[in-house]
Formats: structure tokens, C-alpha cells, sequence
């Protein structure tokens, strides 16, 4: 899973936004059941999503202000 691009995150509309956090949110909640229920996982996609949220966050910030 590659990191996106502010470039490509910056085409987006406020609502393409909050869909696209959600989604991450909700494959997060994934990631640390699999986790919890010992799951094989890839330890480094915690800190893809979670920067990627970051990302788009300060985004929606930057779009509203």
C-alpha cells in the first residue's frame, strides 16, 4: 500500500474527504482486531493509515479555513 500524495488528495471534494477517512477508520478498526484476535498481520500498515488520515484531516482543515 503506497502512501498518496498531497497532489492527488488536494483533487478531492470535502465530501470524497470524510468518506475516504471513514474508510480508513474503519480498516484500522480491522487492523487491531486482527491484531487482538492474533491474526498475521503487516505491522507497518498502522502507520500508512494512520498518516494517511493525518493527511486528509489537515486537508479538510486547510479547505475550510
Amino acid at each position: 500500500m503506497a502512501l498518496s500524495k498531497m497532489a492527488d488528495l488536494r483533487k478531492l471534494s470535502v465530501e470524497e474527504i470524510d468518506a475516504k477517512v471513514q474508510e480508513l477508520k474503519k480498516e484500522l478498526f480491522d487492523l487491531r482486531f486482527q491484531k487482538a484476535t492474533k491474526e498475521t498481520i503487516q505491522p507497518h500498515l498502522f502507520k500508512h493509515i494512520q498518516h494517511e488520515i493525518s493527511q486528509l484531516m489537515t486537508l479538510k482543515q486547510e479547505m475550510s479555513s
